[in-house]
């Protein structure tokens, strides 16, 4: 018997092959849950689910586009009846200095990682509080708890403070509707997001920072997020779960 046995579940912007959506996918579809991937390419979305097996679904979706947010969950709706699990994973970041994030940079990253986050819940929050049950799972980071330091500049920082703000926000308003919300805080995990801009200097400092000595795999957001989307969890709500090796330890 699998932890999300006969569950139904979303994972934003999980096509990358090694990214955390991905990783997330296809722990809750070992457990049991019917998974749709949503991001932004309907092909790449598709080409993903269906690497999990044949009953899963993959959408295009921008998290920045709250009607795109609320057509996405009223197809799942129609098809499956009602959506028990939102992961909000998708997500950008940039490399750049205080003073050179311009107008563009903090818009693009603000819309994907807060914005996005903020849509897709109010989009399946309607459902989840008529069936008084449902989990959503955020996607913030260590970034937002240390100020920087990993990868992202100041305005991901912000977007993923903003994330923790939010989730704490919409744990406490939905609680009486037994609607879980929480935050992942991952610290330096090894995936696609850093678009190749990492160079063997910056990991090895990042590492020396790590008590555990090593990069984080997907797998280990995964298995978090595993936890706080299933009944293990059930008394959980407003948290922010560190998975960062111990570089966060205070």
């Amino acid at each position: 018997m699998g932890l999300l046995t006969g569950k139904y579940a979303i994972v934003t912007g999980a096509a990358s092959a090694r990214g955390l959506g991905k990783a997330t996918a296809k722990l809750f579809a070992e457990h049991g849950a019917t998974v749709a991937i949503l991001d932004l390419n309907a092909e790449a979305a598709s080409a993903a689910a269906a690497d999990l097996g044949p009953q899963h679904v993959g959408l295009a979706c921008n998290v920045t586009d709250k009607a795109a947010c609320d057509a996405a969950v009223a197809e799942l709706e129609k098809r499956w009846g009602r959506v028990d699990i939102l992961v909000n994973n998708a997500g950008i970041t940039q490399p750049l200095k205080i003073m050179d994030i311009g107008p563009s940079n903090y818009d693009a990253v603000l819309d994907v990682n807060l914005r996005g986050t903020l849509y897709m819940s109010q989009a399946v929050i309607t459902g989840m509080r008529e069936r008084k049950s449902g989990a959503i799972v955020n996607l913030s980071s260590v970034s937002a708890q240390r100020g920087g330091g990993i990868f992202g500049g100041p305005h991901y920082s912000a977007a993923k403070a903003g994330v923790l703000g939010l989730t704490k926000a919409m744990a406490r308003e939905l609680a009486p509707s037994n609607v879980r919300v929480n935050a992942i805080c991952p610290g330096f995990i090894a995936t696609d997001i850093t678009g190749g801009k990492l160079t063997p200097d910056m990991l090895e400092k990042i590492v020396e920072g790590i008590p555990m000595g090593r990069a984080g795999e997907a797998s280990d957001v995964a298995g978090c997020a595993l936890f706080l989307a299933s009944e293990l969890s059930a008394y959980c709500t407003g948290t922010e779960v560190d998975v960062n090796g111990g570089s966060l330890i205070h």
